[in-house]
């Protein structure tokens, strides 16, 4: 009996042989200790520990390796009867040229305090009534009267009505209300300007005998001619307030202090 088993060639019995790995091309396999989720490691940190054989490198110190320094000359033998025979050249040689002045940096344009843009909020106007935020007399009212050349406000309680007197404040401490007073015939004594309001301060002497603590600190005491241009100033400013049709109101809101009930916020109120 004839088989029926039929000759294959060769060709189709071998398998399709696989494609050829390109030589010198490295596997990227996945590391050992890999992160399996939410932060969770596959070997614990002490495993590593024994794994990776840190302990044998711990406390080994290496041997310094000293790099060989370059030489900077050589020594040049020179023919000739006059020449010295030996001479020692630079290997780099210097520059031929060198600049005759050092290149200018650029530089943002400084300029002094003096010299800066003195800018006011449109809302502060001469005889604008305002909220002190700050200092000794804070939640009270005062009176704006200018704008000084540093850019300070000059104010006034008046001294009558509120107990503040002639002071300096800068417009970021002050609220600016919508009342005003009409100071369209109001002027300033011209002495009253920034040095006015800067106290003299004596120079300690450099060697004291006696305790150096028994000296007590001196207080400030306004002088004759500060107490005598605050009257003159608190007269202009009443005379002001007593010509508005609502003075004895404005009299009243001068001398209250501001301050916030319950459920009251400052970016919903309306000054």
């Amino acid at each position: 009996m004839m088989s029926d088993t039929k000759t294959v060639s060769p060709e189709k019995a071998a398998p399709a042989a696989a494609p050829a790995k390109k030589e010198g091309a490295k596997k990227h396999g996945r590391p050992r200790n890999y992160d399996l989720g939410n932060g969770v490691y596959r070997f614990s940190r002490s495993r590593m520990y024994h794994k990776k054989a840190v302990y044998k490198f711990l406390g080994k110190k290496t041997p310094r390796t000293v790099k060989p320094k370059k030489p900077v000359t050589v020594e040049k033998e020179i023919g000739g009867d006059k020449n010295g025979e030996k001479r020692v050249v630079l290997l780099k040689k210097r520059r031929a040229n060198y600049p005759t002045a050092d290149p200018i940096k650029k530089r943002h344009a400084k300029k002094c305090f003096r010299e800066h843009r003195r800018y006011l909020r449109p809302t502060l106007v001469p005889g604008t009534i305002c909220i002190l935020l700050a200092g000794p007399h804070k939640g009270k009212r005062v009176v704006f009267l200018k704008q000084l050349k540093t850019g300070l406000l000059l104010v006034t309680g008046p001294f009558l009505i509120n107990g503040c007197p002639l002071r300096r404040i800068n417009q970021n401490y002050v609220i600016a209300t919508s009342t005003h007073i009409d100071l369209s015939g109001f002027k300033l004594p011209e002495h009253i300007d920034d040095e006015y309001f800067k106290r003299k301060r004596d120079k300690r002497a450099k060697k004291e005998e006696g305790d150096i603590f028994s000296k007590k600190k001196e207080e400030y005491k306004p002088s004759d001619q500060r107490k005598s241009d605050q009257k003159a100033v608190d007269k202009l400013v009443i005379e002001a307030i007593k010509k508005n049709q609502d003075k004895k109101l404005l009299f009243t809101y001068l001398s209250a202090m501001f301050g916030l009930r319950s459920s009251q916020y400052p970016h919903r109120l309306k000054f």
